[in-house]
């Protein structure tokens, strides 16, 4: 839900972010390096642009459920659709589904028990349905006024009206969701009054994304029409069966996410640098989310018209292509993550943990819990990780040295209880649940990672500060009931760092494989490819990145083919069963490739 943003000046202040919106069209601009802005053709006008279009499409229909996402701009977007009904002297019949939410009130003791403490920045994924947010009643008894040309059932929820045949869903990428909500321009489902930030996301992230993706999966074989509504001045869209048949032939060939990058109070220079799309103002960039399923979208481009779906969509309807052998075990969840951990010039990560798999069930409710690695893409020559216990550690004393830090504000000697190793290019660092870590500065960290990511046991951060000056949030209490103290000494070196090997060679090209730790669901291995390489999936999803080198050109079983640059991560599906790398730059190309074990 949006206020009225046709009220605001300026999308700086609906958006908090310096970065700009993606283009509704595709730029012509050459480029021959990393796009922050990657897409997928399909056949040629199948997305269209416009309130214009959208509004004679709706007329044709007459009778549309028009469903959507949270933070959606219903009143802007309404607003322009009423114009052009009005040159076309319609009359509409709107039937507003937030009339049949229930009461504020009510929502919040709905919601409560899966809002965690109020101090806590988790909560614990709900086993709620949209319909509970509704007078169900009251939106099935809904029927269309036949003193209207067009009647329209407008806003979350639509399609639970069940008198009116057609349904449009409107849909915001994830990344433009949470800059709407850090502009304070959107709420959470059924709210009036906003929460503070934290407790916006924390309502999002285990309650509104589970319900509305739910909801988006149940009628996504039924939707007739879907719409980006990312941009303010303008709408793009695309028939359902259009979409479906586009998810269909990228669930059988190579495709990228469109990566999103956010800055942080220990991010660095070292993407604002090497990515020269991105907005060069920005004080930092922390994160590159480069594959994040449940935040990242998918860009299909027509004509030159672009459209942003949400990953979860396609995986929502080929999963079983995608996924492969995977599928029984993780059905329409993605399982890996990519993402880069920028700390050139900038600050140190905190001295963290994830989450026991029992534990992260037990307590927010997910499936699977945060076993993670650090691939070092660049370094300087200063640069550390941090990881594992000295073998001396004393845990309660280490605990007491935690606390005095917190309470008396002093830095602590991290390297009396945590072991620094020097970074290294190409290296990787194993860190199962439980493990004590941190990326020092001047790291570039491609993170090959479990899916989940926002569960991290902050219980050291170098004493610094958050935007607004105060000490970041510090979970000592739940790092102590998941470190493993027994991940100490020499064993660290042994488990812990990867020791690559040579797997396989061919005409051409090296297999590396880096062995990862037996509580990794995911292996790791490296193509060192001089010419090319060919590359069966063997029935399992191949994730990839291009982490040294310029250029790569990819081609699939049917010929077709993409060209890839230094630092693009890119996904190659089960069902396409095999594919070639070629190496179109100068020098060895590197890449970087995790498939589920």
């Amino acid at each position: 839900m949006l206020e009225d943003l046709s009220t605001k000046e300026s999308t700086s202040i609906i958006r908090r972010t310096k970065q700009a919106v993606m283009p509704s069209v595709i730029s012509k601009e050459f480029r021959d390096g990393y796009s922050i802005y990657p897409s997928f053709s399909i056949a040629e006008g199948l997305i269209s642009s416009g309130y214009s279009s959208l509004a004679d499409w709706m007329i044709s229909k007459k009778t549309v459920c028009v469903d959507g996402y949270v933070a959606v701009d219903w009143v802007g977007i309404k607003a322009a659709l009423e114009k052009e009904f009005a040159k076309r002297s319609v009359r509409v019949n709107w039937i507003e589904t937030k009339d049949f939410l229930k009461p504020e009130g009510e929502i919040d003791k709905m919601v409560a028990p899966y809002m965690g403490n109020e101090d806590s920045v988790w909560g614990k994924v709900c086993d709620l349905s949209l319909n509970d947010f509704f007078d169900m009643e009251g939106l099935k008894k809904l029927e269309a006024n036949q003193e209207f040309e067009v009647n329209i059932a407008w806003g979350i929820g639509a399609s639970f009206v069940n008198s009116l045949n057609s349904i449009a869903y409107f849909d915001i990428p994830k990344n433009e969701l949470l800059f709407r909500v850090r502009g304070k321009s959107a709420y959470n489902i059924g709210s009036k009054t906003r929460f503070n930030m934290k407790e916006t996301y924390k309502r999002l992230y285990f309650v509104d994304w589970i319900v509305l993706n739910a909801h988006k999966k149940a009628i996504l074989s039924k939707v007739d029409l879907i719409a980006d509504c990312q941009w303010l001045d303008t709408i793009n869209w695309i028939q359902g069966e259009d979409l479906r048949n586009s998810l269909s032939e990228m669930s059988k060939t190579v495709f990228r996410p469109r990566p999103w990058f956010d800055p942080g109070v220990w991010g660095g220079q070292w993407m604002k640098a090497h990515f020269q799309e991105l907005a060069q103002d920005e004080v930092n960039y922390a994160w590159s989310f480069e594959i994040i399923a449940p935040e990242n979208g998918l860009v299909l481009e027509s004509s030159g018209q672009l459209l942003e779906v949400s990953f979860d969509t396609l995986m929502f309807q080929e999963s079983k292509n995608i996924l492969g052998s995977g599928h029984p075990r993780f059905g329409d969840y993605f399982p890996i993550r990519f993402d880069f951990l920028d700390t050139f010039d900038g600050g140190n990560l905190s001295v963290q943990c994830h989450p026991a798999l029992d534990y992260i069930q037990e307590n927010f409710g997910e499936q699977f819990t945060q076993d993670e690695t650090y691939y070092i893409m660049d370094c300087k020559e200063d640069a550390k990780v941090y990881l594992g216990f000295q073998e001396d550690i004393e845990p309660n004393r280490f605990r007491k040295a935690l606390e005095e830090s917190v309470v008396e504000e002093k830095e602590l000697e991290v390297t009396e209880f945590v072991q620094e190793f020097k970074s290294e290019k190409h290296k990787l660092y194993l860190i199962p649940n439980q493990t004590v870590h941190s990326a020092g500065r001047n790291n570039l960290v491609l993170e090959i990672s479990a899916t989940p990511y926002i569960y991290t046991f902050k219980m050291y951060d170098w004493l610094q500060r958050d935007k607004d000056g105060k000490p970041r949030p510090i979970n000592i209490e739940h790092g102590f009931r998941n470190l493993d103290f027994s991940r100490k000494g020499d064993l660290v070196e042994r488990e812990h760092i990867s020791k690559p090997y040579v797997f396989e060679e061919r005409n051409g090209a090296k297999i590396i494989q880096y062995p990862t730790h037996p509580e990794h669901y995911y292996a790791i291995q490296r193509l060192d490819i001089k010419d090319q390489v060919q590359v069966q999936t063997a029935d399992k999803v191949h994730v990839l990145m291009l982490v040294e080198g310029s250029k790569i050109e990819l081609e699939d079983s049917a010929g077709n083919r993409q060209t890839f640059h230094y630092a693009e991560t890119f996904i190659v599906p089960a069902a396409a069963e095999q594919y070639k790398i070629k190496n179109l730059g100068e020098g060895e190309a590197k890449v970087i490739l995790s498939y589920l074990k």
